[in-house]
């Protein structure tokens, strides 16, 4: 949509396939029990400029659509740390300074790793995994696991161990070294597919464009002067393909053709990691003490109070990112397992109406060191590639995505 939304502001008519009922793909409203829901809790930084700016271009209204939070992590009852309202980056000094649960010895070390990365100008000479860069820099197992891990899984959604430490670099240098916002934390009132691509379809159809809603595309086949896609509705021509379609789908949509064989093994060579959301509707006076905290060496990494997000009152969200032993369990048993941390932790003694666990068992890449990822362009200069799996500077997140697409939408107006 970002691509369509592009080359929709340069007088390009375009036509978008969907094979889902809605738009959207890994970042999508759904619904349960007449509930307005997300495939997964997400979360935006002040840092993803070019997201933002496509959801005010077609329409949307950040301070209305978000909920701003200045930086702050909190695992309850472990560690806090919160930014003051100064500029960057004096306000992460002092918010590492002055971060509770962490010995002093501990603050200055992570202090000092963030001095050493802006000296290095947030470039590493080669990659290795953050749990090896962590211990270059003397941030100890303590340290890590309050600050840095959290921080890791839940931007890479990749286990320290296998991260790369490149990208997680990255990810400090435009969150927590630019500007005073970049750092903010912007939580959706509204369910994703509203918040930006409904609004993006619309934009695109006001411009000439067409969107295909429930029309997948089966095949791909190349002519002397384009492209046939191939739908159960019918083919068409097109001058250009953007195929956005998730890793898996684009592989068996590229795979026979020739000259993709080494796109196709880039695609191939890729690992997943999941993402388990678990929705808890309890009775509407059940709070949290925060619109988002964590909790340390849980089950559930960060709970969400949708009440005070999106005045879905009473119903909590816990994400579980990456890998872990939550995978081997039930569904309805790692609910009740949320339950009785929530129970435990802030003495929620009602039991939730219903619970809705929603698995991406294939949410984003692994994000590991001197991953070989596929380029936008590809051999074929009529067809390129978009997703946040493809070749760029971030992890699988939503800033990625449009990156991609923008760049596609570049090549093509060009």
């Amino acid at each position: 949509m970002a691509a369509a939304v592009a080359l929709a502001d340069c007088n390009i008519p375009v036509s978008v396939f969907e094979s889902a009922q809605q738009l959207g793909g890994r970042a999508r409203g759904v619904s349960y029990n007449g509930t307005p829901l997300d495939n997964g809790q997400h979360l935006l930084l002040g840092c993803y400029v070019q997201t933002l700016h496509l959801i005010e271009k077609v329409g949307g209204n950040i301070e209305q659509d978000f909920l701003r939070l200045p930086l702050q992590l909190d695992l309850h009852g472990e560690f806090s740390l919160r930014a003051p309202h100064l500029p960057a980056p004096l306000h992460l000094l002092v918010a590492l300074l002055t971060a509770q649960g962490l010995t002093i010895v501990e603050r200055l070390n992570a202090a000092r790793f963030m001095r050493a990365l802006r000296r290095m100008k947030f470039s590493l000479p080669g990659d290795i995994t953050v749990t090896e860069l962590l211990a270059q820099h003397q941030q100890d197992k303590a340290l890590a696991e309050k600050l840095w891990e959290p921080l890791c899984v839940a931007a890479l959604n990749t286990p320290m161990h296998k991260a790369s430490a490149r990208i997680f670099v990255n990810v400090l240098r435009d969150a927590l070294n630019r500007s005073r916002d970049d750092s903010d934390m912007l939580l959706p009132r509204i369910n994703f597919t509203a918040l930006f691509p409904q609004r993006a379809a619309n934009y695109v159809e006001q411009r000439g464009g067409k969107v295909n809603i429930a029309c997948g595309v089966e095949a791909l086949k190349l002519s002397e002067d384009g492209i046939e896609i191939s739908t159960a509705h019918g083919t068409e021509k097109f001058s250009h393909v953007v195929c956005a379609a998730p890793p898996a789908v684009a592989a068996k949509l590229l795979r026979p053709i020739p000259e993709l064989e080494e796109t196709v093994a880039r695609i191939d060579s890729l690992e997943h990691q999941p993402i388990y959301t678990v929705y808890l509707q309890y009775p509407t006076h059940v709070t949290l003490p925060y619109p988002m905290l964590g909790l340390h060496r849980r089950h559930s990494q960060w709970l969400f109070d949708k009440g005070r997000i999106a005045g879905q009152h009473g119903l909590l969200a816990a994400v579980i990112s990456a890998e872990g032993l939550h995978q081997e369990l039930p569904q309805a048993e790692l609910a009740q397992k949320v339950v009785a941390e929530l129970r435990e932790e802030f003495g929620i003694a009602e039991q939730p109406e219903w619970h809705k666990v929603i698995a991406e068992k294939r949410a984003t890449f692994c994000c590991s060191p001197n991953l070989n990822r596929p380029l936008q362009l590809t051999p074929l200069p009529r067809l390129l590639l978009a997703g946040d799996y493809t070749a760029g500077d971030y992890p699988a997140t939503l800033e990625g995505a449009v990156i991609s697409g923008l760049k596609c939408a570049d090549v093509i107006s060009a």
